[in-house]
């Protein structure tokens, strides 16, 4: 009996070492995503989500997942977002490349004194806006006259947030009456049910994940585009920098990316599955569910990623004409025109 365990340590200890040597040699063996298909080194660079780590997030994790943004050069890492504010101020200081940035916040942004302006954006995700407001039905909030002498959890420096007196105004309600807390994007849901809020910042698509929170129970949406007519959704920006030195590693990591949003709202399923192998915010099916939802904000039909010229001037001058921003701000002082991709034949 001592010989035969003698033999079985002896083993036991040959199966370990063989299990080191195996892990060592991966280690040391480069990264089947540091290469790209012709054998040529990625270029390293990071992506800063809109607002947390939701499944309305599952298109950049579908370009990686399909190989788009290997094919186009790059190695993406993807880091959660907490809003207009602070994304642009990352994408100054060079800390991201690349960032998820509600364009109607951009306006406000770049057009307020004192303003962040070493940015440009360079394609839309969403052709309609997503900003709104959300709270649970048996609140008995349902209109924005509600909203008075109630609290809003929100992500400071959310466009949500910033555009909320231009919301108020023309919602004929008194903003001063609304009491703003921070919270973060993850918290929000769990708040709310919990009735620590009685409202939250949140997108229309991210409707799932909250009723999922609240156990059920069901949410009323209260979206900005009832009052603010005409404006944009999400967008992808980059510094001046990066604009202005790399072209066309912004032309290729923009055409990945729409290439992973058009296969994420033409198969919301895969998406969430896709989603579920990254994240586990969610789980699967509100990724899903999520990506559904957004579907409708996309494209309406000026083709994925485009932003039309005429109906951005709009926009600024609905931004302008609510006493947002000051006059004289335009949309080339914004967004990048020529480094938005065509839309494919």
């Amino acid at each position: 009996m001592r010989t035969l365990r003698a033999v079985a340590a002896i083993g036991a200890a040959a199966l370990l070492l063989t299990m080191a040597a195996c892990s060592g040699s991966d280690d040391e063996a480069p990264s089947d995503t540091a290469q790209n298909a012709a054998g040529d080194a990625l270029e390293k660079v990071t992506y800063l989500s809109g607002f947390g780590l939701f499944g309305r997030e599952s298109y950049v994790y579908a370009a990686i997942d399909k190989g788009y943004f290997r094919d186009a050069g790059l190695e993406v890492e993807v880091k959660p977002g907490t809003g207009t504010n602070p994304n642009l101020k990352a994408l100054s200081s060079g800390t991201v490349q690349y960032a998820s940035i509600d364009l109607t916040g951009a306006f406000l942004e770049y057009g307020r004194a004192g303003g962040i302006n070493d940015f440009t954006i360079v394609g839309a995700v969403q052709q309609r806006s997503l900003t709104a407001l959300m709270a649970l039905e048996e609140s008995g909030i349902s209109t924005p006259r509600d909203l008075e002498n109630k609290t809003i959890g929100a992500q400071p420096g959310s466009v949500n947030q910033v555009l909320f007196p231009t919301y108020a105004r023309l919602a004929g309600i008194d903003a001063t009456k609304v009491k703003f807390q921070n919270v973060a994007p993850q918290q929000q849901p769990q708040l709310l049910a919990s009735k620590k809020v009685d409202v939250i910042t949140q997108f229309p698509v991210g409707k799932p994940g909250v009723e999922r929170a609240a156990g059920g129970k069901k949410a009323v949406v209260l979206p900005y585009t009832d009052v603010i007519t005409d404006l944009f959704g999400g967008a992808i920006g980059v510094s001046k920098k990066t604009a202005q030195d790399k072209p066309d590693q912004v032309k290729r990591f923009m055409t990945a990316l729409l290439k992973g949003l058009a296969d994420t709202i033409n198969n919301p399923q895969e998406a969430g599955q896709i989603y579920a192998k990254f994240e586990k915010t969610q789980p699967a099916p509100v990724a899903a569910a999520e990506m559904t939802l957004m579907r409708p904000y996309v494209d309406l039909g000026s083709g994925l990623g485009q932003i039309d010229q005429a109906r951005a001037a709009r926009s600024i001058a609905i931004l302008q004409g609510a006493g947002a921003i000051p006059d004289g701000l335009k949309p080339e002082d914004v967004i990048s025109f020529n480094l938005i991709p065509k839309p494919a034949a």
